[in-house]
């Protein structure tokens, strides 16, 4: 079988969900198809990215896209440019003529048997008419990312702004499930989203998995006993926000019963905001990049993760799991994972419920070692790379032979 793979960027750094989870899939699926993969390239990758991406595909190609800088003046012209348009910009920003003619020329020049489109952005580069299966791999519902920054937007311009971007995400998303022979969702809830809120009749879901031999305890030292460790890339929105609210709304009544409580925000490239929240409270640290998160979540008493926003899975969850770590998530936090509340987790969307879990956790460490030691058990069972992308390389297979039903 072969499978040309559609990405707006090359893997390395594997610095974020995303990255890590198609990283994974596509050495699964080598084992069974010759892959090309054909990206976008803004020049963002780490210098080894295209040497290295021999890891994970037979064959790259890439298309050249010069994206202006936020902040700069041709970023706000791109924004305001983009007033007019019917797509979001965040699709907009990656309409690429040379990706379209590249994606052409591929499927034509090396017998594509499976196109393979992978985050709903490269779809807007897609032809139509190729003559080929072609399968949209959905990390998320985007649109539902747009909502739910739009709903905690603090001023009324920023919350009508993104309910517009919103909706236009929305109404492409929509179009383009429905124009692909199959989509992949990494959760039973989005793949109910898209067939029931969209209309999709050809969906699977394929759960997120997590490298249970990398992420594993050593037992190597004693940890921070009064440590909470955030992990994320913190120049996406949804995690700014996630730490943004964890400090201000969430530190300070955990602090009234345990002061001396402190959290490290880990994670690649922290906005200003970001850096702010060191800056201003006292125990709070922002480590920017890390070259290896677990010794953070190894010496941490437990994990948070205070998401609002947001869809797909959380990577971060599992990775913390696998590392025996309590954790303590609001449900769109852990939105799309088969683990139950006071199980192998803790739930709580409020601030005074989310700040009692982690209280509880600081306080009883027995009961946060059962969390962490049930929470491993269930991810090493269940949801290793290798169980996860078997099942992603067979749909793929079936996909190409076009025996979905």
């Amino acid at each position: 079988m072969r499978v040309l793979w559609l990405k707006t960027e090359l893997l390395h750094p594997l610095d974020k969900g995303g990255k890590i989870r198609t990283y994974h899939m596509l050495r699964g699926l080598r084992g069974h198809a010759d892959v090309t993969y054909l990206t976008l390239a803004d020049g963002s990758a780490s210098l080894d990215a295209s040497s290295r991406a021999r890891e994970y595909c037979d064959e790259l190609l890439t298309v050249p896209l010069s994206l202006p800088d936020k902040g700069t003046p041709a970023y706000y012209g791109a924004l305001l440019r983009n007033l007019t348009s019917r797509l979001p910009y965040a699709v907009a920003r990656y309409r690429s003529s040379a990706m379209r003619e590249a994606i052409a020329h591929a499927v034509h020049d090396r017998g594509i048997d499976l196109l393979v489109c992978d985050f709903l952005v490269p779809a807007v580069n897609v032809p139509v008419g190729l003559g080929v299966p072609a399968m949209l791999f959905q990390h998320n519902v985007e649109a539902a990312i747009w909502t739910r920054r739009a709903q905690v937007a603090r001023s009324f311009a920023l919350r009508a702004y993104l309910a517009e971007q919103s909706r236009r995400m929305q109404a492409f998303e929509r179009q383009e499930c429905r124009r692909f022979d199959h989509v992949i969702a990494v959760s039973e809830v989005d793949r109910d989203t898209f067939r029931d809120t969209y209309g999709v009749a050809q969906v699977s879901s394929i759960p997120t998995g997590v490298d249970v031999d990398f992420f594993h305890p050593s037992a190597s030292g004693a940890g921070a006993p009064r440590e909470l460790v955030f992990v994320g890339s913190m120049d996406w929105m949804p995690n700014v926000d996630a730490v943004a609210w964890f400090v201000t709304d969430i530190l300070p009544l955990v602090r009234r019963h345990v002061p001396d409580a402190s959290l490290s925000i880990v994670g690649r490239d922290p906005t200003r905001t970001v850096r702010e929240l060191a800056a201003r409270v006292p125990g709070v640290a922002v480590t920017g990049t890390v070259p290896d998160v677990r010794p953070y979540l190894e010496r941490c008493a437990a994990v948070v993760v205070p998401l609002r926003i947001g869809g797909g899975t959380r990577l971060k969850i599992f990775e913390a799991m696998a590392m025996e770590k309590a954790v303590v998530s609001t449900h769109i936090g852990a939105e799309g994972l088969p683990i139950a509340d006071g199980k192998e987790l803790l739930l709580a969307d409020d601030p005074r419920a989310f700040a009692g879990a982690v209280v509880s956790l600081l306080h009883d460490r027995a009961m946060a070692r059962r969390l962490g030691e049930a929470a491993a058990m269930r991810v090493r069972r269940d949801f290793g790379w290798a169980a996860v992308t078997q099942q992603f390389a067979a749909l793929c297979e079936r996909v190409a032979h076009g025996d979905v039903p």
